[in-house]
């Protein structure tokens, strides 16, 4: 039996054929599951086996044979009858020594685990870390499937947002620098994230993309601090062309790991590299974020990402039920399009629970099978939004007590809020002006209709309005209340 290592082939022991077999074998697989994916799971992890005309992958462990078979079985099995010829068999099996590389590495990472630093508090900051982060095995990402722009479904709600993505791809770092992603969760933010990493990294062969949660950074920073190594840290980090960070609303009152992305940022983007983050809404709103990193976010472009407006629900529903079959007959997905009102992950899990219960069944797919299958989250999607939980919405955001918007009181400090309150009412309720009007003490339904004409001319404008000695942009201001609405 001749053992060649993906790694570094042996000498051959037998006829000078075998080599060749397996180096074009390995040249095929390439060719067929893209290189990157064969260096993620083949290089350095397996070992290729010919006995006699069978060709033989040997793996680390049972795990990493039953993913490579579900995998890439078809893939090997194609490449190898190429080459081979249409008569080899091909088997996976546990390698000796790949095992035992495998074990050591675990007891390795094993034993620096139970060698962790102490308990850290930062005194640069208000950051209690009650416990210093575990190291992690160096393959702990390695598996992950990075999703491409190329799949995400463009609508009225992210179109703006889809484009900026694609044009950081094209040019990272000659554009809007930084690029800030905004919205409610599900929206499709860190879509856009993996996509700008996976279209660069595909484009731009030279550039170093480092992609991370504000979480992780965090976590990698509070570590070298403990450990001394923060030159190690800021070569991480600064030493890319771009850096994608997800989630920054996590730095939220870690003033410390705020500083240090700022000095990040600076670093960076006065180098022409290329930032973009993600957040859960607009800059100005995202509280305990220091203002000098609310400045730094503001000098790029800041875009939006919204729930899924009905039609885009629809194109979002249709692309995921493509990739599975039975497909479900366009009908159903539009009646699931409107009925539902939640965000990507709904809609995805809604087609998820649609499929299993068709095949628990056997039942064909129609509206009354989801109807039954999805009863209780068709039943739960519809909220009724009635005016006093846009009063309640309204109040909480500003931090006004209850009952306020409903006094005579003519000050800004009431009647813009007031306005902003019976504009939303119209927007999200049934209510007719005269029961607005009503509602917040006017006697006639003409007061309803002026404060609704005027905040639209706030939003045409996108006017500042000064409330309780902060500023709001109009829109930012409508959108973070619409957000409380929606919990």
């Amino acid at each position: 039996m001749l053992l060649l290592s993906t790694r570094v082939p042996p000498p051959p022991t037998r006829g000078v054929d075998e080599p060749d077999c397996v180096t074009r074998f390995v040249q095929d697989l390439t060719n067929r599951i893209n290189a990157d994916r064969y260096n993620l799971w083949f290089r350095d992890h397996t070992r290729i086996v010919l006995d006699g005309d069978d060709l033989v992958v040997g793996v680390p462990n049972l795990m990493c044979q039953e993913w490579l078979q579900r995998t890439f079985g078809e893939d090997v099995r194609d490449a190898a009858a190429a080459i081979l010829g249409p008569s080899s068999a091909v088997r996976f099996a546990i390698d000796p020594e790949l095992f035992r590389t495998a074990r050591a590495e675990q007891e390795r990472v094993a034993s620096a685990a139970e060698l962790a630093p102490a308990p850290f508090v930062d005194q640069s900051g208000p950051e209690p870390v009650a416990e210093a982060p575990k190291p992690r095995a160096p393959a702990a990402r390695r598996g992950r499937k990075w999703r491409h722009l190329s799949d995400f479904v463009v609508g009225g709600c992210n179109r703006v947002a889809h484009a900026s993505a694609m044009s950081i791809v094209d040019s990272p770092g000659q554009g809007a620098n930084p690029l800030v992603l905004y919205g409610p969760v599900g929206t499709g933010k860190t879509h856009l994230l993996e996509g700008i990493y996976a279209g660069i990294r595909k484009k731009w062969a030279d550039h170093v993309v480092r992609f991370s949660t504000a979480e992780d950074f965090t976590n990698a920073f509070v570590m070298t601090m403990q450990q001394g190594r923060q030159a190690d840290f800021r070569r991480q980090f600064r030493d890319c062309s771009v850096l994608l960070l997800d989630d920054l609303n996590f730095l939220a009152s870690k003033k410390a790991t705020q500083i240090e992305f700022i000095h990040t940022f600076d670093a960076l983007v006065a180098d022409h590299r290329q930032v973009v983050v993600s957040m859960d809404g607009h800059p100005r709103l995202c509280e305990n974020l220091m203002p000098e990193l609310v400045d730094r976010l503001l000098g790029g472009a800041v875009w939006s990402l919204l729930p899924p407006d009905g039609e885009t629900r629809f194109d979002l529903l249709r692309a995921k039920s493509a990739k599975f079959t039975p497909s479900i007959p366009e009908g159903v997905l539009r009646f699931l399009a409107d009925q539902l009102r939640g965000n990507v992950r709904e809609l995805e899990g809604a087609i998820h629970s649609l499929r299993h219960f068709h095949h628990v069944t056997g039942k064909p797919i129609d509206e009354a099978l989801a109807r039954e299958a999805l009863g209780d989250l068709l039943r739960h999607a519809v909220r009724v939004v009635g005016v006093r939980e846009v009063d309640a919405a309204v109040c909480s955001i500003l931090r006004l007590p209850q009952g306020a918007l409903q006094s005579t009181k003519r000050s800004w400090t009431v009647s813009h809020p007031r306005m902003l309150a019976i504009y939303l009412c119209r927007k999200h309720t049934a209510a007719t002006y005269g029961e607005i009007s009503l509602y917040f003490g006017n006697k006639t339904h003409s007061t309803a209709v002026a404060a609704e004409r005027k905040v639209r001319d706030w939003m045409e404008k996108n006017t500042t309005l000064k409330i309780a000695e902060r500023e709001w942009p109009t829109r930012d201001l409508l959108e973070r209340v619409e957000r409380e609405l929606g919990r």
